[in-house]
């Protein structure tokens, strides 16, 4: 898990003229679509179910989201997908269409030419390399875009799991920085990698 949110955090400005593309096909029969308000219903049951296997590193799983806030995020998400701020997916399995198996993000929040890739993945789907292999795709999809010539992965220094998916895809640890933490089980200390074209 990775600094991602259930809403987008849109920048003030478009990042790119470009967008990546919309549904984006991973290994082992799982894909990444572009989320949509026809989603929020099975984000939202998504979201309540994992709020335990969140709540360590996530501030915002500290209490459960309503469908209404879930739908509200999503029509945010819809947005910042136009206005080419920040694009929001959904991981789902091909063989149920509609699922959720976890959450992913472009976020324009980190300055200009970058963007972060933010994740979570349903407990039940964890050690299928679904983090993984969206990352990497969502790493090659960034660097396409016209104008972005920066990814990070952020995590928590103790988040073992989410560290080690910038580190399998080759992404460099530009920095540590100390913050004041906002989940349970962080530490204060957050690592930054980064990916450059």
């Amino acid at each position: 898990m990775s600094e991602t949110t259930p809403e987008a955090a849109p920048a003030q400005s478009p990042l790119t003229p470009g967008r990546p593309p919309e549904l984006i096909t991973l290994p082992d029969g799982v894909h990444l679509r572009r989320r949509t308000l026809a989603d929020s219903d099975r984000l939202n049951e998504a979201t309540v179910a994992n709020l335990d296997h969140l709540r360590p590193w996530m501030e915002w799983a500290a209490s459960a989201p309503t469908p209404e806030h879930t739908r509200e995020l999503a029509l945010a998400g819809i947005t910042a997908w136009e206005d080419g701020t920040d694009f929001m997916y959904l991981a789902g399995l091909d063989e149920d269409p509609g699922s959720v198996v976890g959450a992913f993000g472009l976020h324009g929040r980190i300055g200009a030419g970058a963007l972060e890739i933010g994740y979570w993945v349903s407990a039940s789907h964890t050690g299928r390399r679904i983090a993984t292999n969206a990352a990497a795709a969502l790493t090659d999809a960034a660097l396409a875009l016209p104008g972005i010539t920066r990814v990070e992965i952020r995590c928590d220094e103790a988040n073992h799991p989410s560290a080690a998916i910038p580190r399998t895809l080759g992404y460099h640890l530009d920095r540590t920085v100390d913050y004041t933490p906002t989940a349970p089980a962080e530490t204060g200390r957050k690592l930054i990698w980064t990916k450059e074209s």
